[in-house]
């Protein structure tokens, strides 16, 4: 079996830069922002973006395994770029190919695509800033990227380990935070993974998810089939929400209790998705966004690429199953999760997974079709009429 290769190189993304942060950083203590504080003090604020496109040159690094193709860029935060499943050429991972930042995050620049890290504030204060890391080759053939910072708000330390491993189908996250000040502090930590969406794109939950909630708790609604209003819109006929094709307005939902590990989505004409596996005793949050399939959406699409379409983001939460809910980290204190992200196809909307395998079992009109992969392979296909 092959090592995993890891390198770095330069790579030519059309930019559209942004305008000079502000020399005084800004409190705004009074700004909500994520249903938190908006508070951004020390970092500087930016306020504009260019009209023009350019090309620029970012320095990315690289794995890449017999499956996988992942690229990190730690010049825009440490994100995640792209996942490339090699097997069927299948972007696991909305892969926006020009960096086009709109002025949603904490501090302004934000872009979308990819996995975003959010630490220790939703969409991450430094989400747009460059940040430490260093790759490494291991003695069991795998290969691993490390990126890491000391934030700026509470001087607490965030790192992540992404590894992938020779034979392995998916991208390990090992995240490390520590509180090296002398008082309580606050934080959240929240993975954002992008999908690309189209009409054949369902949200895939647990089946143990028969509801979901708002930001803060403030609303619930049934899942995956709504039968009230959510979001201000009429879904009483009975409409199935984990579709993108049926949600025609901003709307976010997060699972109001699982006791599964896993979340994700599969693209039923590319017959091809995207998991995400951890322990749901440490990371419970299971959530989606979407801009909306409609004219406010598709105005949202155009303000953050040029030729990728729609996406949504299906967000992961450690240490809590909504948000903004903060979790504390003593004075000194470590905390450490782990998280698996994975491609997969050929199973439709599993009903249980691991970091090995994903199941899928479905009955229709007297037809059960029972589905199964390993390590992204198909191992077992079958229908059986009763």
């Amino acid at each position: 079996m092959e090592r995993v290769k890891v390198w770095s190189e330069g790579v030519t993304i059309p930019t559209y830069e942004i305008g000079e942060y502000s020399k005084l950083p800004m409190f705004l203590e009074k700004r909500v922002y994520q249903g938190s504080s908006g508070r951004v003090y020390p970092h500087p604020v930016c306020e504009s973006v260019s009209d023009e496109k350019t090309d620029k040159v970012y320095r990315a690094v690289f794995l890449e395994n017999e499956y996988l193709l992942v690229m990190v860029l730690p010049e825009i935060g440490g994100r995640i770029q792209r996942i490339l499943d090699k097997t069927n050429q299948y972007d696991a991972v909305y892969y926006n190919e020009v960096i086009k930042p709109a002025l949603v995050g904490l501090a302004g620049p934000w872009i979308s695509g990819g996995i975003e890290f959010n630490w220790p504030q939703h969409h991450r204060p430094s989400t747009f800033d460059p940040v430490d890391y260093s790759f490494q080759e291991n003695e069991d053939g795998s290969a691993t990227i490390l990126v890491g910072e000391t934030e700026k708000m509470y001087r607490t330390k965030g790192m992540a380990a992404y590894t992938l491993y020779p034979g392995k189908a998916y991208l390990e996250i090992k995240g490390q935070l520590y509180n090296g000040t002398d008082r309580l502090q606050t934080f959240l930590w929240w993975a954002n993974p992008a999908v690309a969406v189209n009409d054949d794109t369902q949200s895939v939950f647990p089946p143990d998810v028969h509801a979901v909630m708002d930001h803060g708790k403030r609303d619930v609604t049934g899942f995956p089939i709504s039968t009230g209003t959510y979001y201000k819109v009429d879904y009483s006929a009975g409409v199935d929400i984990s579709r993108y094709k049926n949600i025609p307005v901003p709307t976010s939902y997060m699972a109001y209790h699982s006791d599964y590990d896993f979340v994700g989505n599969y693209d039923h004409g590319k017959r091809a998705g995207l998991l995400h596996v951890a322990d749901h005793h440490i990371s419970p949050g299971k959530k989606q966004w979407t801009w909306g399939n409609g004219d406010f959406g598709r105005a949202w699409d155009r303000n953050l690429t040029d030729e990728n379409g729609p996406y949504i983001e299906l967000m992961t939460g450690v240490f809590t199953d909504n948000q903004p809910d903060f979790t504390f980290i003593a004075p000194y204190e470590e905390k450490t999760f782990t998280q698996y992200f994975m491609p997969y196809k050929e199973v439709g909307a599993v009903k249980c997974a691991s970091r090995e395998v994903m199941v899928n079992l479905e009955t229709e009109s007297g037809v059960t079709r029972k589905a199964a992969s390993k390590y992204n392979v198909p191992i077992s296909v079958d229908t059986v009429g009763f």
